[in-house]
């Protein structure tokens, strides 16, 4: 028995059970490990269980990633409004057997972008999906900021500030991304209504159904206060579309978006206000993959993946060109 596996046993009375079987690891998470197994309980086949954890020996929780224990707050917080997350099962503290983590109901579904956008499982209720996105975004920023653990809190400028900040320390220089930056400085939005965001809403962190639509979301390392339109923005951006030909996650429209938020009790947001930020994702995300080229570029990072997300810059350009003479 491993020592993980070991230590799960050890808290399965907590979880509700006696022990716990076929304990593996998930494909998928950049930065923290995603386990499986099932509880036995009583049940048939046992309660199938998600262990979300930082690997052991990574470095100290830093910059705009959230320790775990704060996610898993946050998805409580998130369960009080109604939103679909998974429940929260148990947390772990960093010094225990199991290391920083927390443990969650399995919930079956699809996270796989491309599926969703364009996939014939989808297509019946692909029509519904925007609509249901605004209302659990419209759940998640009405979560009272009172009480929640302590939050990095950004606007527009300081978004901007930020990126900018990496892509002059990259040394770049892309026409289109400097007459972004130039445009976003000059049109932000004060953050005047602040609210808890996601922070990584999109399709690809979104669990649906092929018969149900949304069911989870899922991913809450990025969350963080700041202006309601930004989730839906980043959701808009033409990177997480996989291909899809809608403008929302590539499967739905803005109009759907903004009446499903506005439906679920959410402060009616413009679209202009949307746009805006749909653009600086475009912008933040070409700065991502200008920096994934360069770890690349000067031996930092040699695996392949880091070149091919970094020649999506081109991609980003076209995307900002575009919004930039919509915008006129």
């Amino acid at each position: 028995m491993s020592d993980l596996e070991a230590a799960l046993n050890a808290i399965a009375p907590q979880l509700g059970g006696t022990s716990i079987t076929g304990l593996r690891r998930l494909s998928g998470g950049a930065s923290q490990e995603t386990w499986a197994f099932e509880l036995e309980d009583g049940s048939p086949g046992g309660r199938p269980l998600i262990l979300r954890r930082k690997p052991a020996g990574a470095a100290s929780t830093t910059g705009n990633v959230n320790p775990l224990s704060t996610e898993a707050a946050l998805i409580r917080a998130a369960t009080l409004q109604g939103a679909a997350v998974p429940e929260v099962l148990y947390v772990s503290e960093p010094d225990s057997d199991i290391g920083e983590a927390y443990v969650m109901a399995a919930i079956a579904g699809e996270t796989l972008g491309k599926r969703i956008a364009q996939g014939e499982a989808f297509a019946a209720v692909r029509p519904k999906l925007a609509f249901q996105c605004g209302e659990a975004l419209a759940k998640i920023h009405a979560i009272p900021l009172e009480g929640l653990p302590e939050l990095q809190r950004s606007g527009a400028l300081d978004e901007l500030e930020k990126y900018e900040t990496v892509y002059r320390n990259l040394g770049a220089r892309r026409p289109i991304l400097e007459a972004a930056f130039k445009w976003l400085k000059a049109k932000a939005p004060p953050l005047d209504r602040p609210v808890m965001l996601h922070g990584d809403f999109r399709n690809g962190n979104l669990m649906f159904q092929p018969e149900a639509g949304l069911a989870a979301v899922l991913d809450w390392e990025l969350v963080h206060i700041g202006d309601p339109a930004e989730d839906m923005g980043w959701l808009c951006t033409a990177s997480w579309r996989f291909g899809g030909a809608k403008p929302v996650g590539g499967f739905g429209d803005y109009a759907d978006l903004l009446a499903g938020y506005e439906a679920a009790g959410g402060t009616p947001i413009p679209l202009e206000r949307v746009l805006y930020w749909q653009m600086l994702g475009s912008l933040k995300w070409g700065v991502m993959c200008e920096g994934m080229y360069s770890s690349y570029a000067n031996g930092s990072d040699t695996s392949v993946e880091r070149p091919m997300i970094g020649r999506r810059t081109s991609e980003c350009e076209i995307d900002l060109m575009a919004l930039l003479e919509a915008a006129k």
